[in-house]
């Protein structure tokens, strides 16, 4: 039987309450600080290898600060969709979610506080970025426009991926099933950046990049940080990543409705 407080509206509360408990989690119990960890070796490793290898060194200061941003937007997401993917399926597979459900907190609640945790990890990843785009960006001008590129198309993909995580951690029974069909997701939309250069100019290969949320933020990023370009020249392949992030958000209040002690909407 489906408890009687799901049928009660969303209210702000609920989300700030369950986001203090599961980042309080999160951090206080040493993932957020290991996955942090872990994202400041892989950056230091690279920023390192473009700001001195000599294999490295025919590409420019902005193009050095253009490749660790978008490996630091890539992989700060990543870990705020691995996050999203454990939320609800991880509650479910440890035989914790009854509880939860049966708490005075609204399903809508309970999902939106999970996402606004899972958030977190990105928001730490990019201020670990902050003083390796300034090292690598200081003598070109260009960490302003860097750090701001970053910190909009970033936070904007990071909510998309995230969102994506929790709908289909509603879904899933187990954290492996979680993880693996969001791993392949995520592949999914990168796969329109890997295209060669000719396929992506034609009308289908450009619509697949405008569309898609991952590489439309890609090509933002390149295009500011390396072309100089405007804000305003890039806003219509900004409009993905905006458009996703909304319907991420929309998708995970409406799947939370849908909340079971079993996966795919089953109870």
């Amino acid at each position: 039987m489906t408890p009687a407080r799901s049928l009660r509206p969303y209210r702000s509360s609920d989300g700030v309450i369950v986001a203090r408990q599961e980042i309080r989690d999160l951090w206080l119990g040493g993932r957020g600080l290991a996955l942090t960890l872990g994202f400041s070796v892989l950056l230091s490793v690279i920023s390192y290898l473009v700001a001195t290898n000599q294999a490295l060194n025919y590409l420019e200061q902005r193009e050095t600060v253009n490749l660790t941003l978008q490996v630091a937007i890539a992989v700060g997401a990543l870990l705020a969709l691995l996050a999203a993917a454990n939320a609800i399926s991880g509650e479910r597979e440890r035989g914790s979610l009854e509880s939860l459900l049966v708490t005075p907190v609204s399903r809508s609640g309970l999902a939106a506080g999970k996402l606004v945790a899972a958030l977190t990890l990105w928001l730490a990843a990019y201020v670990v970025t902050v003083p390796y785009v300034w090292f690598l960006g200081r003598d070109v001008g260009a960490v302003g426009d860097a750090l701001l590129t970053g910190a909009v198309v970033g936070t904007l993909l990071a909510v998309f991926l995230a969102a994506l995580g929790i709908v289909i951690s509603i879904a899933s029974d187990s954290n492996r099933l979680s993880l693996s069909v969001s791993l392949f997701v995520l592949l999914a939309l990168y796969a329109p950046g890997q295209l060669p250069s000719g396929a992506q100019k034609g009308w289908f290969g450009e619509m697949l990049v405008r569309v898609n949320p991952m590489t439309a933020g890609s090509h933002v990023v390149d295009r500011i940080v390396i072309s100089g370009s405007s804000w305003g020249d890039q806003l219509p392949w900004l409009a993905a990543p905006v458009v996703g992030a909304l319907i991420g958000v929309a998708a995970v209040l409406v799947a939370a409705q849908r909340m079971r002690l079993h996966g795919k909407g089953t109870g």
